[in-house]
């Protein structure tokens, strides 16, 4: 029995027993949980169903409680987009005014639910018949079949005109390290299996150069792409879109026409940062940044009382110095992506922090610092430093001190230093 087979056992009302059984099993007793139902029910559908069970509680994190009437596939999991981005986009896509989307690369489906719950109707398409498979099943799960139709081909033969839209989220992982991990696997879009991440758009399947040119024949389109992706590739009649959920970038979106909705619109040559849950979204000035390695940087100063740490999509979009000018700051060095100020602003793209020392960097000089301020949780962070924080951790023993400080390791103008101080909503955070 291949894995399609297999996959379609899962849903007949035995395969449902056995998944409903398993829902709340603990891992560590999977081995007895096998032995036990293999009582009753074939092996190989014992072995799917416990398989499909772990997929279930991993999909947790990024689909709630929907993962548990969903179904997976291993890479499935792990190259599905957050339900949180999925509808951020979705909800972009439909404010410009698109009721109709082709997707191509759907794996699993994860985006074109978020986009069927969003008032569009989507024509999902991937080559992998496991992943069409969980795709009609996870759209007949949560009941969204009647705007998901799912088709088995190579998207790069599929007519897309008629549409409203196109999004693409190439394969970007290689081939995995194994026969039996390649077996497992589930490949979208043809490309994808569980292996070493791509970081040549190039080497994406389809490759970037084609989804672009896919998207340009379309009235709106959005690119999935690595949100390390290098800025000399991107194409400047698009506006990007780095997305970070929680603090973490996600991913990197290439957005490419204007819609006939309201804002955001694409900005061609855009950079733009998305902050999720809450929605902050900036839409660069131009400024030079210090994370471009072929601009002039913003001002660059002495460490002021106040420290800040720029979101991560706000890095990866090369808008530092716009959160610098928002806040009326500078930067500490000219290649370090933290900002500095006399006084406190609040903004939502940069975590801020109290300065109350600026040293040299010194080991034992911090230690015996840490030790008189009776500090004994520290919060190491670095940037420009070759020492790693729990190299320096180790070599602190912090005591039991009842205190906290967090650490900077960084440069100030060039130096390797050491910046002492405390988070900003920190009741008890002294000004310097």
């Amino acid at each position: 029995m291949n894995d399609l087979d297999t996959f379609h056992r899962l849903r007949t009302p035995e395969g449902q027993a056995l998944l409903a059984e398993l829902r709340d099993h603990d891992p560590a007793d999977e081995l007895a949980a096998a032995t036990r139902l293999r009582r009753e029910h074939p092996a190989e559908l014992v072995s799917a169903a416990l398989g499909q069970a772990r997929l279930r509680q991993r999909a947790v994190a990024k689909f709630g409680a929907d993962a548990w009437r969903m179904y997976f596939t291993p890479n499935g999991v792990e190259q599905s987009t957050r339900a949180t981005v999925a509808t951020h986009r979705a909800t972009r896509l439909a404010a410009l005014g698109v009721r109709t989307l082709a997707d191509l690369c759907c794996g699993i489906g994860g985006d074109a639910l978020a986009l069927a719950r969003a008032g569009i109707r989507v024509l999902a398409v991937d080559r992998d018949p496991l992943a069409c498979a969980a795709a009609r099943a996870n759209a007949e799960a949560l009941g969204l079949a009647e705007l998901i139709e799912v088709r088995c081909a190579d998207v790069t033969e599929v007519d897309t005109a008629g549409y409203d839209a196109v999004f693409v989220d190439p394969a970007r992982r290689g081939k995995a390290p194994t026969k039996g991990a390649a077996r497992s696997a589930s490949v979208r879009g043809g490309g994808r299996a569980t292996g070493g991440r791509i970081f040549d758009p190039e080497a994406y399947a389809p490759p970037l150069s084609w989804a672009v040119e896919a998207a340009r024949k379309a009235p709106v389109a959005a690119l999935k792409i690595a949100p390390g992706v290098p800025h000399e590739a991107l194409p400047e009649d698009a506006e990007t879109e780095w997305i970070s959920d929680g603090g973490d970038v996600k991913e990197a979106v290439v957005w490419f026409g204007t819609g006939e909705g309201g804002a955001p619109r694409p900005v061609p040559g855009g950079r733009r940062a998305t902050l999720l849950p809450a929605g902050d979204s900036l839409l660069g000035t131009g400024l030079p940044d210090p994370s471009g390695s072929d601009a002039p940087h913003a001002p660059v100063g002495p460490v002021g009382d106040w420290l800040y740490e720029p979101d991560g999509a706000v890095i990866r979009a090369h808008l530092v110095a716009d959160v610098a000018r928002q806040v009326g700051g500078r930067l500490i060095d000219p290649t370090i992506a933290y900002i500095t100020a006399d006084r406190l602003t609040a903004t939502p793209y940069a975590t801020a922090y109290a300065i109350t020392d600026v040293l040299p960097f010194h080991v034992k000089r911090l230690k015996a610092l840490l030790r008189e301020r009776e500090v004994g949780i520290a919060v190491i962070k670095k940037r420009g430093s070759a020492v790693e924080p729990e190299e320096l951790r180790k070599k602190l023993k912090l005591g039991g001190g009842r205190k906290s400080c967090t650490i900077f390791l960084t440069r100030v103008d060039g130096a390797p230093s050491m910046l002492l101080g405390h988070p900003a909503t920190d009741p008890l955070t002294p000004g310097r």
